[in-house]
C-alpha cells in the first residue's frame, strides 16, 4: 500500500498501534530572515503565479522556504526532494520532501531521514496527515530507533501544520503557522530543523 492510499490520520491508527494527541510542541526559535530572500519571495507571491498548480506551490513556496532554513543547518542535514522512501509494502512511495542526516559518505548517499514534509494536495489536510504520519511511521522504522523524534509537516504553500512522532506516540500541533507571518513561520521550521 503507497502512502496516497491513507486518507487520514484515523485510517493509519487503525493499522499500526499508535496514539494520538494535540497540543502545542512547538517552540519557536526566532530566525533573522534575509532581506533577499524576503524580497524575492514577496515579489513571487505578488507578482508570480504560484497556486495554480502543486509543481508550482512545491517550487515556488515550498522549496524555497526550506531551502533559507536550511542554509543553517546544511553541514549536517540535508533536503531531499521526491526521494523514495521504502519500508514494505504498506509502506512505500515518495514523500514531497524529506530532511535527512548528511552522510559523511557524501551528499549522495540517502542517509537517517528525520522530517518528512507532504504538500496538502487541493488543500485536504486531512489526507495529507494520513500520507505524512505513514511516511513516519516508514522513516521510524526505517531508522530502526523508535526512540527517536521525527517531525512531519503538511502544507498547502500558505499554512504549515506540524506534527511529531516518537515511540508510538503522534502528536499534531494545534497552532498552525502561514506565510503571512514569514518571522512567526521561520521560527517554527527552525525549530523543527535544530531538533532533527
Amino acid at each position: 500500500m503507497s502512502y496516497n492510499q491513507y486518507k487520514n490520520i484515523a485510517q493509519v491508527l487503525g493499522d499500526f498501534p499508535l496514539t494520538y494527541q494535540e497540543e502545542n510542541f512547538i517552540q519557536e526559535n526566532p530566525l533573522e530572515i534575509d532581506d533577499y530572500f524576503r524580497n524575492r519571495f514577496e515579489l513571487v507571491l505578488r507578482e508570480g503565479v504560484v497556486f495554480n498548480s502543486e509543481y508550482a506551490i512545491c517550487e515556488g513556496v515550498i522549496f524555497p522556504i526550506l531551502i533559507e532554513i536550511w542554509q543553517k543547518y546544511k553541514d549536517k542535514l540535508l533536503i531531499w526532494s521526491h526521494q523514495p522512501l521504502n519500508f514494505d509494502e504498506r509502506l512505500s512511495g515518495i514523500p514531497d520532501y524529506i530532511v535527512a542526516k548528511r552522510s559523511p559518505r557524501g551528499k549522495i548517499v540517502f542517509e537517517s531521514p528525520y522530517l518528512i514534509l507532504v504538500e496538502a494536495k487541493k488543500d485536504n489536510f486531512e489526507e495529507g496527515w494520513g500520507q505524512c504520519l505513514a511516511e513516519l511511521i516508514a522513516a521510524q522504522k526505517l531508522n530502526n530507533q523508535p526512540e527517536q523524534l521525527l517531525y512531519g509537516i503538511v502544507s498547502n504553500g500558505k499554512i504549515w501544520e506540524f506534527g511529531q512522532l516518537q515511540e508510538q506516540d503522534f502528536i499534531k500541533n494545534i497552532q498552525e503557522y502561514s506565510i503571512s507571518n514569514l518571522d512567526k513561520l521561520f521560527a517554527g521550521l527552525n525549530f523543527v530543523f535544530g531538533q532533527s
